[in-house]
């Protein structure tokens, strides 16, 4: 292969990249996101959803209220996570030149987790986890969207997948009703302020059983990840490590406890 079409090949694959989906408004998602003191961006995605730029915090939906899908991507891989409450994190992916490497029946415990349709939605699904030479990751990702846009999602104009997170940052940014995540108005160049310790603990005992909760998944995704070597599973879990590791760090101990 000549340096022109090496460099082409390189181009034409997705950098990595994350979205995070809530169903919920932003309104609700928000007061959640600032515990995760991240510098990510927060917009309506749909009646009744969310989305977060950059969107790999699926540390998030553990405890929430309400479902959150990371659609995540990298030059080898794609696919999407699905977290609600204290269940285990369900999802599926794909190599990049489209290839199926999940195991079906998580499509249809996607499915139902999230109330699509029995019969048409899981029929759509079902065609993305058969061979297709056509499509490849980011094509398989846009498919699932397209099932999604049923059950009421639309990203803002600019979002998809494939693109760098700085592409959906400043994309997300063009969006009139976007808003920092976590509360703070800051320009391009702002650093992101470090957390303080005050602030989390003032939370109240949600924020420790959130913590909680994020090891005790964290944990079994963690090592699930690293046994299939998924670097999508491992991040997901290595999140939910950190942030719970911290939360727990960043709480008072009293002698009562």
């Amino acid at each position: 292969m000549s340096t022109e079409q090496s460099r082409s090949a390189r181009e034409a694959q997705p950098a990595p990249g994350a979205l995070l989906l809530c169903r919920a408004e932003p309104d609700s998602v928000a007061p959640v996101a600032r515990l995760l003191r991240e510098d990510m961006l927060l917009a309506p995605a749909g009646e009744g959803w969310s989305v977060l730029v950059p969107g790999w915090a699926l540390a998030l939906a553990v405890g929430a209220p309400w479902p959150a899908l990371a659609l995540w991507w990298d030059t080898e891989r794609a696919g999407y996570s699905l977290a609600s409450g204290f269940r285990r994190p369900v999802g599926y992916e794909w190599l990049a030149n489209g290839t199926p490497a999940g195991v079906d029946e998580a499509m249809h415990t996607f499915a139902a987790r999230l109330g699509l349709d029995p019969v048409l939605d899981e029929q759509s699904l079902d065609e993305l986890t058969r061979p297709d030479p056509a499509s490849d990751a980011r094509a398989r990702l846009r498919g699932l969207l397209a099932v999604l846009q049923r059950a009421g999602v639309h990203l803002p104009d600019g979002l998809a997948p494939g693109d760098s997170a700085d592409r959906l940052r400043a994309a997300a940014r063009a969006h009139p009703h976007v808003r920092p995540a976590d509360g703070v108005a800051r320009s391009e160049d702002d650093a992101v302020p470090p957390a303080p310790l005050v602030p989390w603990a003032a939370a109240g005992p949600w924020a420790r059983a959130l913590s909680l909760a994020q090891i005790a998944v964290g944990l079994p995704l963690t090592a699930w990840g690293l046994h299939r070597r998924s670097g999508g599973w491992t991040t997901a879990g290595a999140l939910l490590l950190a942030h719970g590791t911290l939360g727990l760090a960043c709480w008072p101990v009293s002698p009562l406890d």
